[in-house]
């Protein structure tokens, strides 16, 4: 028996063939080459991620909650946070695990109940949350008169209550299928605390619904809604464009005075106009952004449902972390990037982010010392 803690790990089976199979998928030394690669970036990554969405959530609770807009793009700060955090919890522990660290819990099982379950059904949140904005901007182009009937700061407030509810404190019920209990480990010749699995057909059976539903239903759905909304917005947004510069083009050709208080009413639409596709390209990066990172988690749950070794006590448990990692990395650069889009594209966010962080404070200073 080697001394590696990811012994802990090891999946003992009656087929052999089958052990012989996973271990040849990625050897010791390769998992150790790439476990130890991602487990710097994506703790790097995270802690990115999480000082960028502070710093959103920060900004929008200085500007307010007055447009409906703020409460949903700080619902999905909190969530980029928490996921950000989860992924940090993660990879702390994991890596302590393999350095063969005395933990007083089981590194990769304890880990998986307080930490990866969650992360899973959070990512189906974020995903709702981002396929609500990208509806509620669709909305906004599709009934511009009587989008103030249909969303309001309160009704969007109650809409992120129930799609967090709805998607991700449904990861608790994976403590019906998994409980916590202390038993001695041999190795370390301590007591420590690790998981057992309840073999009761009620608890397989509603883990197998639950992930099946929140896990691969709920996220593609999301992904659907988001992917046609982002479409829809990306065709209204050319549109706008183009009817914005022919405004533009009309303004600077010469024309007889009875037509001014026409074009100066062209001009304000224009402006009006240019304010609401600002928006749209916010929203439309954000969603784009999402769905490239969010891509790869889809084929990750629906490969963890159809195969059923392809999981963190499986025979393929070392393919699982490795692909697990490698997704964890797209998430946190999406809420990273999110605090970049709302700086770039909205002059009140960068205001309010620059007193912040006091960026406009040394600009003075510099130009008072020039």
């Amino acid at each position: 028996m080697t001394d590696n803690p990811f012994n802990l790990w090891a999946y003992h089976s009656k087929d052999s063939s089958m052990v012989t199979l996973a271990s040849g998928i990625l050897s010791d030394e390769q998992f150790y080459i790439i476990f130890m690669f991602l487990t710097y970036t994506s703790q790097l990554i995270n802690i990115c991620a999480i000082i960028a969405n502070t710093l959103s959530i920060a900004v929008f609770v200085k500007l307010g909650f007055s447009e409906p807009s703020n409460i949903s793009l700080t619902a999905l700060a909190i969530c980029d946070f928490t996921l950000a955090v989860l992924y940090t919890w993660n990879n702390l522990c994991l890596w302590l695990t393999y350095h063969n660290v005395r933990l007083p819990f089981h590194g990769v099982n304890v880990t998986f109940l307080t930490g990866g379950a969650q992360w899973t059904f959070l990512s189906s949140a974020i995903a709702w949350i981002t396929a609500f904005i990208s509806f509620e901007r669709c909305i906004c182009i599709l009934f511009p008169l009587k989008v103030r009937r249909f969303i309001t700061p309160r009704g969007t407030f109650v809409a992120m209550l129930i799609i967090i509810l709805l998607t991700f404190c449904p990861s608790f019920f994976i403590y019906i299928r998994y409980k916590f209990v202390w038993v001695f480990n041999p190795y370390l010749n301590i007591t420590i605390l690790n998981t057992m699995p309840v073999n009761s057909q009620f608890a397989i059976l509603f883990e197998q619904i639950s992930v099946v539903i929140c896990g691969v239903i709920e996220p593609l759905l999301a992904f659907s809604i988001m992917l046609i909304c982002t479409v829809l917005l990306v065709v209204e947004l050319r549109k706008m464009s183009s009817w914005r510069l022919s405004v533009t083009s009309a303004k600077r050709q010469r024309v007889q005075p009875e037509e001014n208080l026409a074009t100066s009413s062209s001009a304000a639409e224009a402006r009006i106009s240019q304010k609401e596709e600002r928006l749209v390209r916010k929203v439309v990066a954000i969603t784009t952004i999402f769905i490239a990172s969010y891509i790869p988690t889809c084929i990750m749950l629906v490969c963890n449902v159809v195969f059923d070794e392809f999981n963190h006590l499986g025979i393929y448990r070392r393919l699982f972390i490795v692909s697990s990692y490698i997704i964890s990395l797209g998430q946190p650069i999406s809420g990273s990037v999110n605090t970049l889009i709302y700086y770039k594209m909205a002059s009140k966010f960068r205001s309010v982010f620059r007193r912040i962080v006091h960026l406009d404070r040394k600009e003075q200073e510099r130009r008072e010392l020039e």
